[in-house]
């Protein structure tokens, strides 16, 4: 029987949740989304759990979305682009407004929607060597529903030029972008990742963690709703558009893309 796509671990009431999807760089496709939203919820319901920790196996955190993906999208109707951007809405909302404390171990590259698994997270911690993108437009995507997040998170100046020019950045660069919240060193970060969420665990109230995570949501995110139902909606209508088609078609046949 091959192993889950997702695997879930409780321990000392930390909820270990891991990207197993190594041979695809734990590229998020709807099946991975689906059992990722599930985890959550497990973990959501368990009283025995206080903190979730996102991890990943491999060395990439999530290289965004696969080939067969990219592929299928391309033949979707405005309906079926719709309803999948709602799952990577669901997705994220979850993590976003989950009762639990949410820390990404990040120890590879999170690139485009691995990037925006990250940056939904409460905490980030990230080794030096992790690459970061939100590089959707240079495949003719538009990074829609993260930007409702990331714009809470760093600056306009900085968000325009992370989600304008799709560039990878370093983890150093991350941290002075507020986006990520600890670079730790790879021999490290297990330790120092689990220590921290025994500290919440021993030493914070979980309905005080859970209510003052809702107060600062309520506080930065009062048009989140509003913004994401626009941008599932600009998402869907940017996967029916010639740009897009030629920019995955381009990437699939590994041709430069000529803008």
């Amino acid at each position: 029987m091959p192993e889950s796509l997702v695997l879930y671990h409780v321990e000392e009431r930390i909820c270990e949740i891991t990207l197993n999807r190594i041979d695809k760089k734990n590229a998020l496709n709807p099946e991975l989304v689906n059992l990722l939203k599930k985890a959550i919820q497990q973990a959501n319901d368990d009283k025995g759990v206080k903190v979730i920790v996102l991890k990943a196996n491999g060395d990439c955190f999530s290289a965004g979305a696969d080939l067969a993906y990219l592929q299928q999208l391309q033949q979707n109707t405005y309906e079926e682009n719709l309803a999948d951007s709602e799952n990577l809405k669901a997705l994220f909302t979850a993590i976003n407004y989950s009762g639990k404390t949410v820390i990404a171990q990040v120890e590879g590259h999170a690139i485009a929607g691995g990037c925006g698994l990250a940056t939904v997270c409460d905490f980030v911690f990230a080794v030096p060597e992790a690459k970061f993108g939100y590089t959707e437009v240079k495949l003719g995507f538009v990074p829609a529903i993260v930007a409702c997040f990331l714009m809470q998170k760093t600056s306009l100046t900085i968000a325009k030029k992370l989600l304008l020019t799709g560039e990878l950045f370093s983890a150093e660069e991350a941290l002075q972008y507020n986006l990520i919240t600890y670079v730790t060193k790879s021999e490290e970060i297990n330790q120092i990742v689990r220590n921290f969420a025994l500290d919440l665990c021993n030493n914070s109230s979980a309905n005080s963690l859970q209510k003052t995570k809702m107060l600062i949501n309520e506080i930065a995110y009062n048009n989140l709703n509003a913004n994401l139902d626009y941008a599932v909606k600009l998402n869907a209508e940017v996967r029916q558009s010639n740009d897009f088609n030629k920019g995955i078609s381009a990437f699939l046949n590994k041709q430069k893309i000529e803008w």
